[in-house]
């Protein structure tokens, strides 16, 4: 029997909008999840080592395509995934990969509830004349009218347009400097979590293209992730920028989020 959970490398980052380098990503963060310094088992017990567990299925191969075909190609690997009930873990790549990886979910499940862990909150209509920039997907996603609740956490970015967009598409949002307010998280409907490396403190993932001080620490994220009452059915891990990456830090605690997530699927839909 194959498993039932896949991950695979979306190394894009054309539509980054300060630096590039996300793209090459996917592979550090599998060579630090098998690192000899560590073991594969996750908090919960669960040991990512058995057979049958999930199934890493390499990167999604491009060729220079134009931007809305290489969306339409992440879209059609998706779905293909999950035409077979199978759950998918994404390793980026920039924010931008989110908006047509969670297209793909949307059209498999009547609804979602969103999860969403970063220091932005990535809801601006276009950025730099960009609709698919990385600050853009889930003002793309919230369009739709698909999505249950958009839930927000880490956000300590927010500018007038973005709160206007987040009123207009009643976003729960939980900035940094309210997060004491946010005692427990709880949801409805099938919930899929995407997870900004920059939502977390640059002294705990320096990384990033994007240093925003004042950020989540490891255990934070590690907390909201395997916290949050409901169930996880897909994930994604983005905007890791190894050229920042101090001693590998950074791809160690992409890593180390990677096994809860998937901990997190194979208990929630065991």
């Amino acid at each position: 029997m194959k498993p039932a959970i896949k991950v695979i490398g979306v190394p894009k980052d054309i539509n980054s909008s300060f630096m590039r380098g996300s793209s090459a990503a996917p592979p550090l963060i599998r060579e630090a999840l098998f690192s000899a310094s560590s073991n594969l088992f996750s908090e919960s017990g669960l040991d990512l080592d058995q057979f049958g567990i999930w199934e890493d299925l390499g990167d999604i191969e491009f060729s220079g395509e134009i931007e809305e075909e290489s969306f339409k190609k992440i879209k059609t690997f998706v779905k293909d995934i999950l035409a077979s009930d199978q759950k998918l873990v994404s390793l980026g790549g920039d924010h931008s990969v989110s908006w047509p990886i969670l297209d793909a979910h949307l059209d498999a499940w009547d609804t979602l509830d969103i999860l969403h862990i970063d220091a932005h909150p990535d809801l601006y209509d276009s950025l730099l004349d960009n609709k698919l920039s990385h600050a853009s997907p889930f003002a793309r996603v919230m369009e739709t009218g698909r999505v249950n609740r958009l839930v927000q956490i880490g956000i300590r970015t927010l500018n007038k347009h973005q709160r206007e967009q987040a009123e207009k598409f009643e976003v729960e949002m939980y900035q940094m400097k309210d997060l004491s307010k946010l005692s427990s998280l709880s949801f409805s409907k099938p919930v899929y979590c995407s997870i900004d490396i920059d939502a977390l403190d640059p002294a705990y993932a320096p990384g990033v293209s994007h240093f925003e001080p004042g950020g989540l620490s490891t255990r934070q994220a590690i907390d909201y992730i395997t916290g949050f009452k409901g169930r996880l059915i897909g994930a994604d891990i983005v905007e890791y920028n190894p050229k920042r990456d101090f001693h590998n830090m950074t791809a160690m605690v992409a890593a180390k989020l990677l096994k809860e997530v998937i901990a997190r699927i194979y208990h929630d839909n065991g």
